[in-house]
């Protein structure tokens, strides 16, 4: 029978967890408007559709555990029960027990599958419990006939990512074969100009092929957002405190990849936002602020980035509590003297926590490192802006793809590299006095301190001819500013990212590789680590003018 079970069971899948989705947002919404008759009908075609599908897929524990859900919900459609917090967090937890049925249903059909494939003989009806093959089609054993199967929409098309990376991965190929034949083209001066503009037109196509491709990779940042209502409900309430999710900007596309990888980051952000910025409601009431505070989730489109906010109304980020902390925990000096980007970048430090007690939610201070950790990876970065009273606001700015990138080729020792240009801020001579001086050290740029290192020294690139001069490139990252020195910049243009293999795993300062126009790979640097680096080195340095 050609009959792909795997294919129908992932579809079942993920179809089911966006009906997951949709049940929590509409039990919160009850919660707020226990009258709101929509979101009721809602809940009872999700569950219902869940409880058909289970039961046309041989999953009868399945089909009766949404039974007993629709039952146990029937006081809601009925008007004789209306919503309440307490009746809310009952069926939260009833929503969470039927997910837990939902994986086990699919785990023990993937097993049963996995069985049959290694069988001689499998049979893809077996898979389906209490149903036979009949006159050559698959029909349930009971009397009742299945409904007619409604034609599906060709409006949607669910594509594995791994099929639109490697689209990406050819286009990128094909980017460079373009480059080369281009440059082959231009040597041959008028005899090849009618060959060169049948080219210009190919590369418009292919520009054109190449952004829709970008677009297809594009999703909508509002499901993810959504998922953290109950987040911020459920965490508000194990806290004693009162709090709301407000979304802005919701339609704003993000690539998939880094949707999924944003995830945990977030949940970390929010936390950390009710846990530590929001105070009590009686505390919030003393100060003249509603008992419920408020978290935003908010994202635009900025620069050719996506710039994506949490904020909350708290009290703040007490300088002096993190201060003090650094100290004790020897982050800092006792004397060193900081200015508010650098005391909030100390939350991002391995083990730290302001926390006065271990709890459930924080006090282990592993939360706002993984943040770091995470927004590092997808090239993105992140600072902090807070005001005593009024709440903090953590800013994330991130590439609006991991595929392909805009950004600065610079040579050093006869190496390539790529800087991502949204992290480049302006480009300098370096002064005379610091041309050949090792590693690197710290400038004066219009007054200012800034560290900076030498990217020959940074990967140990071996150089018999130190260069004449050398041009320093200023990048920017969480609010800080470092100089990376190189010899020569190329010229900037678009760069296909591609993931180093394992051997790069443990060299600081890589992001990842590229192929140029002329054939060669150049690496692509790690702005925020080499940032990191350069402020490390900043207070064993002499200041040279600029």
């Amino acid at each position: 029978m050609d009959f792909d079970f795997k294919a129908v069971l992932e579809n079942f899948q993920a179809e089911s967890e966006e009906g997951f989705q949709q049940l929590e947002e509409s039990l919160l919404a009850l919660e707020k408007a226990p009258g709101d008759r929509e979101q009721v009908q809602r809940i009872f075609r999700v569950v219902h559709t869940i409880k058909g599908n289970a039961s046309s897929l041989g999953m009868p524990l399945l089909s009766t555990h949404a039974h007993e859900v629709e039952t146990i919900l029937a006081p809601l459609r009925d008007g004789t029960l209306a919503m309440t917090p307490e009746l809310c967090s009952a069926f939260l937890k009833v929503i969470d027990d039927f997910k837990k049925e939902l994986t086990a249903a699919i785990a023990e059909s993937r097993k049963a599958l996995a069985d049959l494939e290694e069988s001689p003989a499998p049979q893809s009806c077996q898979l389906f419990s209490g149903q036979e093959m009949e006159n050559g089609t698959l029909g349930p054993a009971e009397t009742t006939q299945p409904a007619p199967a409604q034609p599906q929409s060709q409006e949607t098309l669910r594509v594995k990512l791994e099929k639109l990376d490697r689209m990406m991965d050819l286009a990128g190929e094909i980017a460079v074969l373009q480059s080369n034949l281009q440059r082959i083209l231009q040597g041959l001066g008028e005899a090849g100009r009618e060959s060169l503009e049948v080219h210009y037109e190919l590369a418009r196509l292919f520009g054109a092929l190449q952004e829709n491709l970008l677009q297809a990779r594009m999703v909508s940042v509002q499901p993810l957002f959504q998922q953290f209502h109950r987040v911020v409900r459920d965490l508000a309430s194990a806290g004693g405190k009162e709090a709301c999710l407000v979304i802005e900007g919701g339609e704003v596309e993000v690539d998939t990849a880094i949707a999924g990888h944003l995830k945990d980051a977030l949940l970390h952000m929010i936390r950390n936002a009710v846990d530590h910025g929001l105070e009590a409601p009686e505390v919030r009431a003393g100060n003249g602020k509603t008992p419920q505070g408020t978290i935003t989730l908010r994202a635009r489109h900025e620069a050719g980035t996506i710039h994506i906010e949490v904020s909350d109304d708290g009290a703040g980020l007490n300088r002096e509590k993190i201060t003090a902390r650094a100290r004790s925990k020897g982050l800092i000096s006792p004397s060193q003297k900081l200015i508010d980007d650098e005391i909030f970048a100390l939350v991002f430090a391995p083990g730290f926590s302001t926390a006065d007690a271990l709890t459930g939610v924080s006090g282990r201070g592993v939360g706002m490192d993984i943040v770091r950790r995470n927004i590092d990876a997808l090239h993105g970065n992140i600072h902090i802006e807070s005001r005593s009273g009024l709440g903090s606001t953590f800013h994330v700015r991130l590439p609006l793809t991991l595929t392909i990138m805009e950004g600065i080729t610079v040579s050093t020792a006869g190496e390539s590299y790529i800087v991502p240009l949204e992290n480049v801020v302006e480009c300098i001579q370096m002064p005379k006095e610091s041309l050949h001086s090792s590693e690197g050290g710290v400038l004066s740029v219009r007054g200012e301190p800034l560290p900076y290192l030498r990217l020959r020294d940074v990967f140990h690139t071996p150089d018999a001819s130190p260069p004449q001069r050398e041009n320093v490139l200023i990048v920017s990252y969480g609010g800080g500013k470092a100089g990376i020195a190189v010899d020569e910049l190329l010229g900037k243009g678009q760069a296909v990212i591609k993931p180093l293999g394992k051997i790069f795993a443990r060299t600081t300062g890589l992001a990842g590789s590229t192929i140029l126009g002329n054939g060669r790979v150049a690496l692509i640097l790690d702005v925020p680590a080499l940032v990191r680096e350069a402020h490390a080195r900043r207070h064993n340095r002499p200041v040279a003018n600029g």
